[in-house]
């Protein structure tokens, strides 16, 4: 329980949770099924370099505090680990899916397992790799086909929290307490997530990556992504396809490429090469931490435990980091990563799955499941009575901010409340509830709610039962989100009554031209 981000909670009543312990550790107890959950997950990265997947066995065990019941993860097992592809590519710069597909077909046969062995788990397709153009065919291809519920997702921002859990970063800042800075260097992007007690505060990306240039032969450059352009022109070092590459332009570009990653770490003024390569919010320039860990493809080479060559910029970029953490003094001390070129598909298997538990009101459970709904985010006050008018102002201004017309698109209206939950206080948030999506209800769309505490019940069978409104609802608690992110919600599982969440930040850019050259 330590290991989660979330709360938790130590029983003091030593005789009770001695029995429980007993009853929980025999699956043939009754009471077993009901209290702990265990899902079999996968995570498939497909990244700018390389791709690769987990099986990961992951334990859940509800933990009652005074009204409240809520699921959190007690154990993780790492069950299989794939060989390591580099990503394959067509000549028309599309990932190559007949080879993915096969990848991963032999990865689960090796791993012994089949597709409706999966309970859930993620796709993240990440860096470079999100900006081809069959990237929604290819993930929809793997959601197919990994499992039953298998999200596909992919984004800078999800990504960065993801490396930030499957290196180690959230657990090194937990015991002791302090703030790290995970700098992941992947092949396409560098992802940053500063992590201070065992929370994310600030993510971002920058176009910086081992495998922005590719070669072959005597280098011979065959693939030249946009970002490497810029960097090049900046300096003023010629890269055109089907040219040698010296080894001095070579440096040259790692060492300004390296030169962008010291901008964030130090806390620098952002050089104009810096600014045109971030591909999100910077992070804070005052930022302070006490350790510095770094993880992806790159990584390896940072630390020492990699030498082979990939006909890329890897190696020079790792040298470039190593040369210029001695050159200046370094805010923190670099401490080493659990987990390096793997840490984004471990947080993918092993860190990516939430439950919503037994307070939770689905009307119609062969609705499930839902993939990529966004949510919508409002903030009821706690302390006072709320008004039915009040919710529905919240709801439309969530609908503003994200540029949705109510009624259009399927969403999740998710509220973040605290509140006493009397009968009469809860009649006056579903009464909000509703008026605020009149054009949903008209055409018959499911009424999807989210809830932060254990109210979806309560507001839900007041939906259905008290006011008969006819259509469906799917009402869940007990997540945690924030502005724009989007869910996936698994299939129920019995008899727990439980379904699995995936948060995510969805993240296809809608890119439909070449984003990289590449030498027929």
């Amino acid at each position: 329980m330590h290991d989660e981000p979330w709360a938790h909670v130590h029983d003091p009543d030593e005789e009770r949770l001695a029995k429980l312990t007993i009853e929980l550790n025999n699956p043939d107890h009754d009471y077993y099924h009901y209290e702990i959950i265990e899902l079999t997950t996968v995570g498939i990265d497909i990244g700018s370099s390389t791709s690769h997947l987990m099986f990961s066995s992951i334990t859940l065990q509800r933990v009652q505090e005074m009204h409240s019941s809520r699921y959190v993860v007690v154990d993780r097992q790492t069950l299989y680990k794939s060989p390591i592809l580099l990503t394959p590519y067509t000549h028309d710069n599309l990932i190559n899916t007949e080879q993915l597909e096969r990848f991963v077909a032999e990865s689960y046969a090796e791993a012994g397992f089949e597709p409706q062995d999966v309970d859930s788990g993620a796709i993240i397709l990440t860096g470079e790799a999100i900006k081809r153009r069959n990237a929604h065919a290819i993930a929809d291809i793997f959601a197919d086909q990994a499992g039953k519920f298998v999200c596909a997702s992919a984004g800078h921002n999800l990504e960065s929290v993801l490396a930030a859990n499957g290196s180690g970063s959230v657990k090194l800042s937990r015991n002791p307490r302090r703030t790290v800075l995970n700098v992941d260097i992947g092949g396409g992007t560098t992802k940053f997530a500063l992590v201070q007690g065992g929370r994310i505060q600030h993510t971002a990306a920058l176009n910086v990556g081992g495998r922005l240039v590719a070669t072959e032969g005597d280098g011979v450059v065959t693939r030249i992504e946009d970002a490497a352009h810029t960097t090049a022109d900046s300096i003023g070092v010629p890269l055109t396809l089907g040219e040698r590459l010296p080894d001095e332009h070579r440096t040259a570009i790692a060492d300004a490429l390296a030169e962008c990653l010291l901008d964030v770490i130090q806390g620098r003024p952002r050089s104009e090469l810096t600014q045109a390569l971030l591909l999100t919010a910077d992070m804070p320039r005052d930022m302070a931490f006490e350790a510095l860990v770094f993880s992806g493809g790159v990584s390896e080479y940072v630390y020492n435990n990699e030498t082979q060559e990939f006909g890329d910029l890897a190696i020079d970029l790792a040298a470039a980091v190593r040369r210029k953490m001695e050159e200046h003094a370094l805010p923190a001390p670099v401490q080493p990563a659990a987990e390096r070129i793997r840490a984004t598909v471990i947080g993918a298997s092993q860190f990516t799955v939430q439950l919503s538990g037994n307070t939770l009101s689905i009307s119609d459970p062969s609705l499930l499941p839902y993939r990529n709904v966004p949510v919508l985010i409002s903030r009821l006050p706690e302390d006072r009575e709320v008004q039915p008018e009040e919710v529905a102002e919240l709801v439309a201004e969530a609908f503003e901010r994200q540029d949705l017309v109510e009624g259009e698109q399927q969403v999740a209206l998710a509220f973040e409340w605290d509140g006493l939950p009397r009968y009469a206080q809860i009649r006056k948030i579903a009464d909000g509830i509703a008026s605020a999506v009149p054009r949903s209800l008209a055409n018959g769309a499911p009424l999807m709610l989210v809830f932060t505490g254990d109210f979806a019940k309560l507001v839900g069978d007041t939906i259905t039962k008290d006011m008969g409104i006819p259509n469906p609802v799917i009402s869940i608690d007990n997540l945690f989100l924030q502005e724009f992110d989007f869910i996936d919600i698994g299939e129920m599982i019995y008899p727990a009554r439980v379904v699995p969440v995936v948060v995510k930040s969805l993240l296809f850019p809608e890119i439909e031209k070449q984003t990289a050259e590449v030498l027929d």
